[in-house]
């Protein structure tokens, strides 16, 4: 078996298949107990994948009937809009629960969400497993309260112990010279926090990996919440502005260094953002509109979910909207499919297969009206290739075929990982399928066809001469090791900076052998070209340049090692906004974002909704089990004229030397201050007090700023004030005793570690240009107890 982490064989490109008049162009286990343990001889493929060494046995799904079960269609919720004037008011409650996936399978331990029916408080909407669906009116905003009501033990705990314990597997390890750390606390198992995919959405509501909170209250560093006075400490409140385009979204868990794990137990929703213009369009709608939420899982047995990609890759059976190989009965008529490619790692190659004798090609033709952003121009197809957090908006016409005819979903050429090597993972053929078994109501389809559609446009973005160029390198530094961009941790500080309202172009050079579908928080954009490059010399070369210490003027130049033309968009992803791109392996990916500014303005009078600058946001690998392993890194947004003018510079700080720096260059300086927990999640350097490293629920953190502003010194140490932990009230600050500072590195200003006594938050003033804020956390948001890192 393969693994998460592992090279494989380079595939062709995936793409679509469009037509044009020419013609078609895991140590696995169940609930919380724990699985079975790893064979010690296994030899490791990836991040928790060894190659099985027969003693370990995969559990498999047992055989199951096809296309018994219809279709379930996931609640929406129905919101409050008494709570916050001018907002609709949601409050979704993550909590355990039981469900079947399907009629031969017994009942599973899951997780979901569940939406408060203001009309009806105690009968909450939703099924257990995902979340009920958040239908929203572009530019409406929307607040929604979090709350977790999970268990403290996870339902794949066995995961959480081995990542906990070590597991060189499981645990993320960075490339030298930085030094392995836990995603998590010793005191945390579960621990969530709600992304909205797709989102115009302020930092602080962006539901970032940083911002995790558990069901008993301990917070990720960077927790935060608006209106803190409404939440308790195991809830958050988040504020949206739905200021995208008409366009289906989604909802999911995002928690540090455990996402793939919380999605795959059931925390997965969407987010529909309606233009009451798009009525104008003449769609299909009610019950005409299907969302299809498509996943892959393993089932033991008795029905119980197994979670096996420590073992392999991908899961051995289709799930969709929670329903193992559904029907869905239909009328021949135009239906408007809305799918969303909710699986963990698994890229899917789609297409609606029609019996033989009935139809001229094997294929029934559909057409593609809407991607990530929103609607584009529409284009007939046959098939095309959606990976993981992809979004395809459809037109299926069923009328095409005789009454009675069944179309079935099926899956073909899309191993597990893309484009993979088969037999590496589950081979899954059929999905579900479509009994056109339904009179057709009203006696006709009033509904506009595809060919005579006038969608809205998607116009290009303008390449200009003075773009500014990044690069991320998908770098691995050993064969089946941990994954990072440009060979740097996630947890280390932010060294991009992008100027508010700037586009620019971003460059994934990915010379492994896997295809990563990449995520951007914040930004629309759309697909720019591709291009071959000679992985195998550019991965070489670029190991020398981490070997020889990362200097500037040795770094690899990737024109180089370009072996090919430009490659333009496939047809699918042509004309469209996208927030997700497949970045193909032996590739370089490039995109290009609109000029953005993330939405400053107050939501629903709330204070602190909008952003604050510098807003830091993340993008990463949406292969879940991939972005767990390190595979993410955070972006900083600064005020138009506060970027930095070199963004290719990329300052490595190390903490296995000291806090020096290296990399490309250093010699910056930076202005260091304790932050509070409100706000962006912002990269930091370390806070140390009597060895115990506060990076938890209860401290302050040192945060950088601009990197451009003058050097700074710090005032005497005596200056350095703190307060004795008191989870009821701040105390007066008193100074420490003792050093409490230590500055190192060869730039001025910038701070290694600040000591002070255990149960003490930090505070310090600092001189400078413009002093920085300084403040502690909240004791309503986060009181001083221990944290439990080490």
């Amino acid at each position: 078996m393969v693994g998460r982490r592992n090279f494989l064989m380079a595939g062709a490109f995936g793409g679509a298949a469009a037509l044009s008049p020419g013609g078609p162009q895991a140590l696995a286990g169940t609930g919380p107990e724990p699985g079975p343990k790893p064979a010690p001889g296994g030899h490791s493929n990836g991040h928790g994948h060894r190659r099985n060494p027969g003693d370990t046995p995969i559990p498999k799904t047992p055989p199951l009937q096809k296309y018994v079960d219809p279709l379930p269609t996931p609640a929406t919720a129905v919101p409050d809009p008494s709570v916050y004037p001018g907002a609709d008011y949601y409050e979704l409650t993550m909590r355990p629960g039981s469900w079947r996936f399907h009629r031969d399978l017994g009942p599973a331990d899951v997780w979901g969400y569940w939406a408060t029916d203001p009309h009806s408080p105690r009968r909450p909407i939703g099924m257990g497993y995902l979340g009920p669906t958040i239908s929203v009116n572009k530019d409406h905003p929307t607040v929604v309260k979090y709350r977790n009501h999970l268990p403290t033990t996870h339902l794949f705990q066995f995961v959480i112990d081995a990542i906990r314990n070590g597991d060189p597997q499981l645990t993320p390890t960075p490339p030298p010279p930085y030094q392995p750390m836990l995603p998590f606390p010793d005191n945390v198992n579960v621990w969530n926090v709600v992304h909205q995919h797709g989102g115009l959405t302020a930092p602080q509501s962006d539901g970032m990996p940083l911002h995790s909170f558990s069901p008993d209250g301990i917070h990720a560093e960077s927790y935060t919440t608006l209106d803190p006075a409404r939440v308790k400490r195991n809830e958050a409140i988040c504020a949206y502005t739905n200021r995208e385009r008409s366009s289906l979204l989604w909802y999911h868990d995002h928690g540090m260094g455990m996402t793939s794990l919380n999605v795959y137990a059931g925390l997965a929703g969407l987010w529909v953002v309606n233009d009451p213009a798009d009525e104008e369009l003449n769609l299909p709608r009610g019950e005409y509109e299907v969302p299809l939420v498509l996943q892959d899982r393993t089932f033991h047995p008795d029905g119980s979910l197994a979670y096996t990609m420590t073992l392999q890759e991908g899961e051995d059976t289709p799930v969709v909207n929670g329903k193992a190989y559904p029907y869905l009965a239909v009328e021949p008529r135009r239906y408007r499919l809305r799918l969303l490619n909710a699986s963990n790692e698994r890229f899917w190659r789609l297409r609606f297969a029609v019996p033989e004798s009935l139809a001229t090609q094997p294929s029934l033709p559909f057409w593609l009206i809407g991607t990530d952003g929103g609607f584009r121009p529409p284009l007939q197809m046959l098939n095309f290739l959606i990976g993981p957090a992809e979004r395809y908006d459809l037109i299926v016409d069923f009328s095409q075929v005789p009454p009675g005819t069944d179309v079935t979903l099926t899956n073909y050429h899309a191993p597990v990982h893309y484009p993979g090597v088969p037999g590496a993972g589950p081979q899954i053929s059929e999905i579900m399928q479509f009994r056109v078994a339904k009179r057709l109501s009203g006696g006709v389809d009033r509904t506009t066809p595809p060919a005579s559609l006038k969608l809205p446009t998607v116009a290009p973005i303008a390449v200009k001469p003075d773009i500014r160029r990044r690069q991320w390198v998908v770098y691995q530094h050993k064969l089946f090791g941990t994954m990072t961009f440009n060979a740097v941790p996630f947890m280390e500080p932010s060294a991009d900076f992008i100027e508010a309202g700037s586009s620019e172009i971003w460059e994934y050079i990915n010379p492994n052998h896997d295809a990563h579908p990449m995520h951007v928080h914040l930004v629309n954009f759309q697909v720019l070209n591709r291009q071959p490059i000679n992985a195998a010399a550019y991965q070489a070369d670029y190991e020398k340049w981490i070997d020889g210490g990362r200097k500037p003027q040795d770094l690899p130049v990737l024109d180089n090692y370009l072996t090919g033309p430009p490659i333009p968009p496939e047809p699918d992803e042509a004309h469209s906004d996208k927030d997700t791109v497949k970045s193909y392996p032996e590739t370089v990916t490039r995109i290009i974002s609109r000029e953005f500014t993330p939405p400053t303005e107050t939501i629903a009078s709330i204070p602190n909704s909008g952003t604050e600058y510098p807003a830091t946001y993340v993008h990463h690998c949406h292969l879940l089990e991939h972005e767990d392993d390190d595979l993410m890194r955070p972006w900083d947004d600064r005020r138009p004229g506060h970027a930095t003018p070199h963004p290719e510079r990329r300052p490595l700080r190390s903490r296995a030397h000291g806090g020096g720096t290296g990399g490309f260059g250093g010699g910056g300086s930076h202005s260091v201050g304790i932050r509070e927990g409100s706000g962006a999640s912002r990269q930091s350097h370390r806070l140390s007090a009597s060895g115990r490293s506060l990076k938890g629920a209860s401290y302050g953190r040192v945060a950088t700023r601009c990197r451009c502003a003058p050097p700074l010194t710090a005032r005497p140490a005596t200056e350095i004030r703190g307060q004795p932990g008191n989870p009821q009230r701040n105390g007066p600050g008193v100074p420490f005793q003792g050093r409490a500072i230590a500055l190192r590195g060869r730039s001025p200003g910038r701070v290694q570690s600040l000591r002070a006594p255990d149960g003490w938050r930090l505070r310090a003033p600092w001189a400078g240009h413009k002093p920085p804020r300084i403040a502690t956390r909240s004791s309503r948001t986060a009181p001083a107890t221990p944290c439990g890192w080490t």
